[in-house]
């Protein structure tokens, strides 16, 4: 009598383990990553999350590095994560990264930049204009 109440006591311990593991799936993410002073974001077509901070984030920061043409550029990454509500500020949802896929090249062109500064003439017409202080 023992032995079929501890077999379905398993069955159901086991089944419960299952579905909440399946509930945390990762998820295959693709968007823009970048990373700045201890915080990361990744940004999609329709979504953006804060990444949750460790070993993968930092792996992943060191792959785009090499790709960013400037410090604020984000790079396209392709991820495996569970997507999961942030308990703290910031970010309603985060990434736990779970896998890297791949990065890839920027593909869009960079802002332009505006010079601030007055002093900076360039006309850009090979021409030089007597009368200005260059």
């Amino acid at each position: 009598m023992k032995k079929p109440f501890i077999l379905i006591v398993l069955s159901l311990l086991l089944f419960s383990c299952k579905s909440e593991n399946k509930n945390q799936e990762p998820d295959l993410i693709r968007g823009e990553f970048i990373y700045i002073d201890d915080a990361a974001v990744i940004k999609g077509a329709d979504f953006i999350y804060g990444v949750e901070l460790g070993d993968l984030t930092n792996e992943l920061a060191k792959k785009i590095k090499p790709l960013q043409r400037e410090e604020y550029d984000m790079v396209p990454v392709v991820i495996k994560g569970i997507i999961k509500d942030n308990p703290g500020e910031g970010w309603e949802e985060i990434v736990e990264i779970k896998e890297i896929i791949g990065v890839s090249e920027p593909t869009s062109e960079l802002p332009t930049k505006i010079n601030s500064s007055g002093h900076n003439h360039n006309h850009g017409d090979g021409h030089n204009h007597e009368g200005h202080n260059h």
